[in-house]
């Protein structure tokens, strides 16, 4: 019974790293053939609305 529960636990790991790791490759290729000339508007669109947010949490540098 202990190896069939290692064995689950096994292959429910490498399916839910294999999906996660699939689903960033496909994210960037996406990104990099689909996006055209807009490819960081979202992301530029989010740093020019926290320009001036006071950092909160962490170790000051």
């Amino acid at each position: 019974m202990g190896g069939y529960i290692f064995d689950l636990t096994v292959v429910a790991l490498l399916i839910i790293g294999f999906t996660a790791t699939l689903g960033v490759l496909t994210n960037g290729i996406g990104e990099k053939l689909f996006s055209g000339k807009k490819g960081s508007v979202f992301v530029d669109q989010s740093l020019k609305i926290q320009t001036g947010w006071k950092q909160v949490g962490g170790k000051r540098k």
